[in-house]
């Protein structure tokens, strides 16, 4: 029969092996939980008169990094259209996402972005719009230092392609892409650009802010103007174009994965 002081002494192992159990699964359902909470997800919003093949060299450098990349090809009909694409693409996200919109295509994540998964907003060249404020509103506030956008007969805008180039992309090295997304160009629809935000998901989500310092399609200012407002961190790019995710897209990415560290 085991004497009184070896059966405390068996206890004490005992209870000391559960405490090491515990605090083994304990240990693992929190590295689990933090897994589960890391953004690796990334969904991007091309602006207007683009579509999302340009970002092709971002994609390729987060999916290098460990991302998993979505890109929305919105529709371009009106701004109702354009969020309901990009919450489309939310819903099949698994969990938490950095959402990227450039261009017209910040109005649309403004708008979108208050969709739970959305953790972190990143805009590039992009606008940044208050509620009850619209991209055109918000783009001829302080206007740009271009303005060849024109109408079609049934209420779509575009741009000379002749104008492409030199407006849109300046900096961007490949002429031949230049020329091809020149003539390969989205139209929008004008109401569109009309359509105030019910919603600005910047007020509850960290932000982030691409400035290219030679942008012609929205004022660089504007675009500081409402990235400050925003609380948003800024990122400058010298010398770049509207088509900054074009010409320097490993700046972007590290922007992109800026936001997903923080978040994490």
């Amino acid at each position: 029969m085991r004497t009184v002081k070896q059966l405390v002494k068996q206890a004490a192992v005992t209870t000391a092996t559960v405490a090491l159990g515990m605090t083994l699964v304990s240990t693992s359902a929190q590295a689990q939980n933090q897994e589960q909470a890391r953004v690796t997800n990334v969904v991007i919003v091309h602006g207007a008169l683009v579509d999302g093949s340009g970002w092709r060299d971002v994609y390729e450098l987060l999916i290098r990094d460990g991302f998993k990349v979505t890109i929305v090809q919105e529709p371009l009909t009106s701004l109702a259209d354009d969020v309901a694409a990009t919450k489309r693409i939310l819903d099949f996200e698994d969990g938490p996402t950095i959402l990227v919109g450039q261009s017209y295509g910040g109005t649309v994540i403004t708008q979108a972005g208050t969709d739970p998964k959305v953790k972190a907003l990143v805009y590039v060249s992009a606008t940044a719009p208050e509620v009850g404020e619209s991209t055109a509103q918000l783009v001829m506030s302080i206007p740009p230092a271009s303005n060849n956008i024109h109408p079609t007969a049934d209420g779509f805008l575009f741009e000379n392609p002749a104008d492409f180039a030199a407006d849109f992309a300046a900096d961007v090295p490949n002429k031949a892409s230049v020329e091809f997304m020149a003539h390969s160009q989205a139209f929008v629809a004008a109401t569109a650009f009309a359509a105030p935000v019910s919603e600005a998901a910047w007020h509850n989500k960290p932000s982030y802010g691409v400035v290219p310092t030679e942008d012609r399609i929205i004022n660089p200012e504007l675009e500081r103007k409402m990235y400050r407002r925003a609380g948003a961190k800024v990122t400058e790019v010298k010398g770049a174009s509207h088509s900054v995710f074009v010409s320097q897209p490993r700046v972007v990415a590290d922007v992109i994965e800026e936001a997903a560290r923080d978040t994490n």
